[in-house]
């Protein structure tokens, strides 16, 4: 098992980068594919994109392909979110999770979660 926590979001401005991190505080987290969703405000949460335990595939929401980057340092035991060129429209809470084998990107399927960091875009 692993406990989720993300960190890196805060307020920033439109057109700012910003690098989000999924760290474990127990348990491996190198086992597990992880992916990274979001929730804008009155809105359901989203898939945005995921990476396998390797980290040699990745897979992006149609959406998300461009300016999202998802990778992972299994040295640091840490799954990161890049998001380039940020919009007002991409407020969100990011959240990270978690589950043994890689593929899907239904929420269903993934057996961990964080907690969420909140990530605010000004105009």
């Amino acid at each position: 098992q692993v406990q989720l926590v993300e960190s890196g979001g805060g307020l920033v401005q439109s057109g700012d980068s910003l690098r989000l991190s999924c760290a474990s505080s127990r348990g491996d987290l190198n086992w597990y594919a992880v992916a990274w969703f979001r929730r804008a405000p009155g809105k359901e949460r989203t898939f945005v994109g995921s990476i396998n335990y390797s980290g040699t595939s990745t897979y992006y929401a149609d959406s998300a392909e461009g300016r999202f980057t998802v990778s992972r340092d299994n040295a640091k035991k840490t799954v990161y979110l890049q998001i380039h060129s940020l919009k007002p429209e991409d407020t969100a809470v990011y959240f990270c999770a978690a589950k043994d084998n890689y593929g899907g990107k239904e929420e269903r399927l993934f057996t961990f979660w964080g907690q969420g960091t909140q990530v605010t875009v000004s105009p």
